[in-house]
């Protein structure tokens, strides 16, 4: 069943015991959420854990102090935020999937799993539904604000991506007014990198392959690349958004080993091209923008087959 944020919010506070689940290789947004809703709710005198996630990088260590379920917790309800689809829960959700019954997401190709479903695909960041949840609680402390800004910040690029709306702009700016320290999170996941991370990025240059007079690019990190970088999770945090700031490029794919014959890929298009649709051929999905898959096989196996559902997408529209 669909419902709406206040339906999720008043269903929410008729309940208790909740265990909040986030998505496999956990990105700002889906941990601002989990973590500002589980602050929220015991702002309601609820009890509220999230779920731990072995995926999750020390990027976001700091946030989640306090808040990481303990092993004999047993929820009455359980919550996912920001997963579009059961693909997506990571290996210690999996005894949890099935029992979703409240999700709240922003993704067009969300799968409707749950038994309610509070989906807004108009939202830069699941945040901003989090953020218009909360508000009606009347319980945004900067407490709960911090991982709210982490979460429509992160998943809008610093506010650079075209996903960036005026809602998202005045959503921050409460946020803000809450005297959160903005400028420090800021610093942190966007103006702050690791020696091995300018190395990474340098391979991936070395590496990249143009398309269509420099329009497509292609960039790949193989498992080899990290271990000769001694590369960690954290040196490849969002490190999809990097081939995108080539002059020139207009559709940008990179290309993660994640095991051997594994490959997570993540595309990032203009408007011209529709990074759900082509991401959709091969199993994924996201947003028209920004999207993902996982192809079983080499790079070069995934380099073949995500140009080819680039250009179905654009023979088919």
């Amino acid at each position: 069943m669909d419902v709406t944020y206040r339906e999720a919010g008043c269903w929410l506070l008729e309940r208790d015991g909740f265990l909040i689940l986030t998505h496999k290789r956990p990105d700002g947004d889906t941990l601002g959420c989990a973590i500002a809703l589980c602050k929220a709710l015991r702002a309601q005198g609820k009890t509220a854990w999230l779920l731990p996630n072995e995926d999750a990088t020390t990027l976001f260590t700091p946030y989640l102090d306090g808040v990481l379920a303990p092993a004999d917790f047993r929820p009455e309800h359980i919550v996912a935020v920001d997963i579009a689809s059961q693909g997506l829960f990571p290996a210690s959700a999996q005894e949890w999937k099935d029992k979703v019954e409240l999700s709240i997401d922003h993704h067009p190709s969300n799968e409707h799993f749950a038994q309610y479903n509070c989906v807004e695909p108009d939202k830069a960041a699941c945040g901003e539904i989090i953020f218009a949840l909360v508000q009606e609680w009347g319980s945004l402390t900067a407490e709960v604000a911090l991982p709210l800004y982490v979460a429509v910040s992160t998943d809008t690029g610093c506010f650079m991506y075209s996903n960036t709306s005026p809602n998202t702009h005045r959503v921050a700016a409460q946020l803000m007014e809450t005297g959160i320290d903005a400028a420090g999170v800021n610093k942190r996941h966007f103006r702050t990198k690791s020696y091995v991370r300018l190395r990474l990025e340098g391979r991936i240059m070395e590496t990249m392959e143009l398309h269509d007079d420099g329009q497509i690019a292609l960039a790949s990190i193989t498992l080899a690349d990290m271990a000769a970088l001694h590369a960690r999770e954290e040196d490849a945090e969002d490190i999809a958004a990097f081939t995108g700031q080539l002059e020139g490029v207009r559709t940008a794919v990179t290309i993660r080993e994640l095991a051997p014959g594994e490959c997570k890929l993540s595309v990032r298009t203009g408007a011209e091209l529709n990074a759900s649709k082509v991401c959709a051929l091969l199993g994924g999905g996201g947003h028209a923008a920004a999207s993902g898959c996982t192809v079983m096989g080499s790079v070069e196996t995934a380099k073949a087959a995500i140009l080819g559902a680039i250009r179905q997408v654009q023979k088919n529209g």
